[in-house]
This record gives C-alpha cells, sequence and structure tokens, in this order.
C-alpha cells in the first residue's frame, strides 16, 4: 500500500494521470476482498492487484477508456463458477469496483495524494475516506489523529464507530467508503542475529515500521536489516533508557541468550504492548515464567508471553521462522483492527 500510493503522488506530480483501481464490496467467494488495489497507467502497464486472470484484465480495459473519458465509474461484478459469459473467473461471489480517474491537473488531488504518501512516516493510523454519489466519487479526504483533511463535510462521527474494521463502506446518500492506510504503532525487535535479519524485510513489506535494538555493535548496523525504521545501540537490561514501548508496539523477542530474553522480558511485560513474543521452546518458556513471577510479573501478565513464537508451520531456517512470525503478526493485527 506504501509503496503504491507514493507511486501515485510521484505520477501526480510529474503531471501524468492514473486510474486508481479498487475493490470496495465483496461476497461469498471472490478472489480479493474490499480494500484490493490496482494502480493502471496510461501505457496500459499496473501496479498491485484486484484479484489477477480475468477481473484484471477486464480492469486494465475499463481504464484505458478512461484515460480518453477522463471521469470515473463504479461496476459490479458477479463471478459464478465456471460461467464463460462471467470474467472467467472459478471463485463464485460478487464483487464491486470503483475505478478512479486521477487528473494530475486537479491541484487538490494532487495535494491530497501528496498528503497520504507521507502519512506513511508520520507513525500514526490513518484512513482514507471516498464520498460516493450515483457511483461518481464527488470528494476525498484522510482522517488521521489531527483530524479530517481534504474531506470537510464527511459525517465523521458516523465513520468513526467503524474506522477500526478494516475496508468499509458505509452505506447512504451519499455512501462513504473507509479504507485503512496506515496503522499506529512499532514492531521493536530485540536480537539482531539471523531470524531477525530475514524477519524485517517481511514484515517491513507487509506494513510494519520495524526498529531493532541491540547490544553488540556489529549486529546493530542497518545495513544488516532492509526495510527497517530505525536500529538501536544499547543495554538490554536498561531499554527504557533509548526507547518508550506504547499500548499500540509489538515486542519481538530473539536475543542471543536466556538471560538477555529475561531481561527484555521484565521490562516489556510491564508495558502495555499490544503483542509480546519471545522465541523459543516450550520448556525454556516455563523456565523463564517461573523466574519472572519470581521477579513480581503476575501470572496473568506473563500468560500475555507469545512463545513460542510464530504460527505452527514445522518452520525450520531463519527464513521460514520468519514467514511463520510474520503471519502471527498479520493475524494478531486483523484480530484488533
Amino acid at each position: 500500500m506504501k509503496k503504491l500510493f507514493e507511486t501515485v503522488a510521484k505520477n501526480v506530480k510529474d503531471g501524468h494521470a492514473l486510474v486508481l483501481v479498487n475493490v470496495i464490496a465483496s461476497s461469498g467467494s471472490t478472489p480479493r476482498g474490499a480494500g484490493a488495489t490496482m494502480l493502471v497507467f496510461e501505457d496500459g502497464h499496473s501496479e498491485g492487484t484486484i484479484g489477477g486472470g480475468a477481473v484484471e484484465y477486464e480492469a486494465q480495459k475499463q481504464a484505458a477508456g478512461l484515460f480518453k473519458e477522463k471521469n470515473s465509474k463504479l461496476l459490479s461484478y458477479t463471478l459464478k463458477p465456471n460461467d464463460v459469459a462471467d470474467l472467467g473467473m472459478i471463485c463464485g461471489g460478487s464483487v464491486t469496483v470503483y475505478y478512479q480517474y486521477i487528473d494530475p491537473e486537479d491541484q487538490k488531488t494532487v495535494d491530497l495524494f501528496l498528503y497520504i504518501a507521507e502519512s506513511f512516516g508520520r507513525e500514526q493510523s490513518a484512513w482514507l475516506l471516498r464520498r460516493i454519489q450515483n457511483g461518481v466519487l464527488t470528494g476525498m479526504g484522510v482522517y488521521d489523529d489531527n483530524g479530517l483533511h481534504f474531506l470537510e463535510d464527511a459525517p465523521i462521527e458516523q465513520i468513526k464507530p467503524i474506522l477500526q474494521s478494516g475496508s468499509e463502506m458505509l452505506p447512504g446518500d451519499p455512501a462513504y467508503y473507509i479504507e485503512p492506510l496506515t496503522r499506529a504503532g512499532r514492531v521493536y525487535i530485540f536480537g539482531g542475529g539471523h531470524v531477525a535479519q530475514e524477519l524485517v524485510p517481511v514484515i517491513s513489506h507487509i506494513g510494519f515500521t520495524t526498529v531493532v535494538f541491540e547490544d553488540r555493535e556489529a549486529f546493530a548496523d542497518k545495513k544488516l536489516f532492509k526495510g527497517a525504521a530505525g536500529v538501536v545501540l544499547g543495554r538490554f537490561d536498561q531499554i527504557a533508557d533509548y526507547i518508550t514501548i506504547r499500548p499500540e508496539d509489538y515486542v519481538i523477542i530473539m536475543t542471543r541468550g536466556h538471560q538477555a530474553d529475561f531481561e527484555v522480558l521484565r521490562q516489556t511485560l510491564r508495558t502495555q504492548a499490544t503483542y509480546i513474543g519471545c522465541i523459543g521452546s516450550r520448556k525454556k518458556v516455563e523456565a523463564v515464567k517461573k523466574r519472572l513471577i519470581e521477579d513480581g510479573i503476575s501470572l496473568a501478565d506473563c500468560n500475555r508471553m507469545r512463545s513460542p513464537i510464530g504460527l505452527e508451520i514445522k518452520a525450520e531456517t531463519p527464513a521460514e521462522i520468519a514467514v511463520s512470525i510474520a503471519a502471527e503478526l498479520i493475524l494478531h493485527r486483523a484480530e484488533i483492527a
């Protein structure tokens, strides 16, 4: 999502028209759900996906026409199994797709997409709002921690209750389509070894802001962690001297030794971090819990710790373990949305 909107901002700033294709509603079995996004360029190539295959081919054909018409449209498709008259998909269900023509000569639109691109660096939650009347986009804005931007008349008090629901349509006349852009919160990874080096690029690519904390100078090197927002060189027994862990933050512990893991757990379990995971065996978990309780951590707080970390996929290599951890983070993010 970040890369896609940065591409939009760069192109409209440079004077290039684009068509943004967005799934705004789906039901039944469809290739992608609400929020799936694809960007189509005037030369016909595209970035992102709304499902692949015939549905994207149809989207590209529709987009080509919009470059000539210079307008937007809302279309619905029924995807019936083995129905050769539909889009050729094997999935059943229906999908509503919004095709938005982005005019680089509209300065308000340019400013909006520049603001969206900058939102990914603000470390706060932000949502994209589209106002749709009779199948036509009549307004677009962003809601974030600083309020509503570019769409002053949106019924924000009605919109706020559904902001945590993922991509959602608020029905009415007009209707409002709400799509999450960014989520507040950092993933703090304690330990910069092989698993961390595999994990950082994976979770950075799926929208997590990552910071690695290490006590060894050789491993506190940002070059080792593609996509990391930062690397901190500090002491594991004094992490509050270097960072502040907030309720929206994630903690992943994979230091080089049991004592350092314990020191980090002893401090982070006293925070309200939304997720705390520690790499290791079940035997290690029980031993660490016993020490934590002796140190004054309640059993309830100890039970907040996820360990062994990651979804069970029989992962063995650092890369496989990274995938299993990333999957667990995706699941947790979806569950708290």
